[in-house]
């Protein structure tokens, strides 16, 4: 048989050994060393420990070496259970695992706290669509719950749609995102800053300098009301800082508050080889200085204009706004080597939204609702390295990675 060709395991006997019971050093190996007396096949392990219990199930082949039996496997195997206070199960069968149906997805859901009533109504969800659920296991437990489902027999995009219904009836965050090699291939992330990366809006930094901040305030409702766009607003409110001592920017920089998990979340993608950057509608003059904080490899944000030490009231360069975010997006992406389709984009708002839907996996972080409808996944908790989990990373691998390099938030 060819390394290509798999097993020829359909129409051979097979036995499911599912031991049960108090954990302890030993179990496995003590298991695989009982069986080897009956020169079985391993066709499938699968072992999960939760709170001190162990369940472990090995799907084997039936004995048949010259001596051995089946009812002999049975009798030594429950002996050696019944010595270490365990509990067994053995089922006969043929042949291995039904094939995992067409249509694979990793289903993440979040949390906080993650009620019984959630996880039915996501597991009913799943299988209305005629998903089946295949694996489970946990994140992270905090600061949320996360939870990942591996399910198979139905297609990404319906299943997306249906468990962003039910997360939303119920108040939880659910991603899904499709199966495969993709989802371990280096990737492209980039964020949106204020309100994500950071938890302000800068150019209310600067106005509450400038005196302004009830003006700024109201040129933004009148953006959210939709009398005026993005580049007419961004005029608008830079205007009302002219005469401003660029002096300021400095003590804007010190006032910047980065998001709860912001550095984690940054930290991580970037020991994983990731590639980092942000896309802002804010100002250079403070994403400059966050690339260099946090060691991104793209930053893109407007300029504001400085001539004799003082704000001009005016914006030079190219104006970042909606198109303009998403048109970034394509070129970090290609500098980067990246296939769009490997890229993910987070940010909060309506002048996110081209990014998110170019994006691979567009992600809102604490959006609005007409956001939050639009794009593929939201994260409605308040710690931005939430969004790891939605990636297949767990709590556990980010802490031991930080516990390796001694870095604590």
């Amino acid at each position: 048989m060819s390394a290509s060709q798999p097993p020829r395991t359909a129409d051979v006997p097979t036995l499911l050994v599912k031991i049960f019971g108090k954990d302890r050093p030993g179990i496995t190996a003590g298991l695989f060393d009982t069986l080897a007396a009956y020169s079985v096949d391993v066709i499938d392990i699968e072992q999960v420990v939760t709170r001190g219990r162990i369940v472990l199930c090995a799907l084997i082949t039936s004995p048949t070496a010259e001596g051995t039996s089946e009812g002999a496997l049975r009798a030594t195997v429950h002996s050696w259970t019944e010595s270490l206070n365990l509990q067994t199960e053995i089922i006969s069968g043929t042949g291995d695992n039904r094939p995992r149906g067409s249509g694979r997805s990793h289903v993440t859901v979040l949390g906080n706290p993650l009620t019984s009533e959630s996880t039915a109504a996501i597991a009913a969800s799943i299988t209305a669509t005629g998903g089946n659920i295949d694996r489970i296991f946990r994140l992270a437990k905090y600061p949320v719950t996360a939870v990942e489902f591996a399910v198979s027999g139905v297609e990404t995009e319906p299943l997306r749609t249906a468990l962003a219904t039910a997360g939303a009836q119920i108040g939880i965050d659910v991603a899904v995102v499709s199966a495969g090699l993709h989802r371990r291939a280096q990737r492209l992330v980039i964020m949106d800053v204020d309100s994500t990366l950071i938890q302000d809006e800068v150019i209310e930094l600067f106005a509450a300098h400038a005196g302004c901040e009830a003006e700024v305030a109201e040129v933004t409702a009148r953006a959210m009301r939709g009398e005026l766009d993005f580049e007419q607003s961004l005029h608008a409110r830079v205007e009302l800082l002219a005469g401003l001592d660029a002096s300021v920017v400095d003590k804007v920089r010190s006032e910047v508050r980065l998001t709860p998990g912001a550095r984690t979340l940054v930290r991580t993608l970037k020991r994983l080889g990731y590639q980092v950057g942000v896309v802002s509608g804010g100002f250079t003059q403070v994403t400059d200085a966050l690339q260099v904080q946090l060691g991104l490899d793209f930053a893109a944000a407007n300029t504001l204009e400085i001539v004799d030490g003082k704000f001009t009231g005016r914006v030079v360069g190219e104006i970042v706004d909606r198109a303009g975010k998403a048109r970034l997006l394509r070129r970090f992406a290609a500098e980067a080597g990246v296939p769009l389709a490997q890229t993910v984009a987070i940010g909060d708002g309506a002048n996110d939204l081209d990014m998110l839907n170019a994006a691979g996996l567009g992600v809102a972080f604490n959006a609005k609702p007409v956001v939050r409808e639009a794009v593929h996944t939201a994260v409605n908790v308040p710690f931005l390295d939430t969004v790891l989990y939605l990636l297949g990373i767990t709590r556990e691998e980010v802490e031991a990675a930080d516990w390796e390099d001694g870095t604590l938030d």
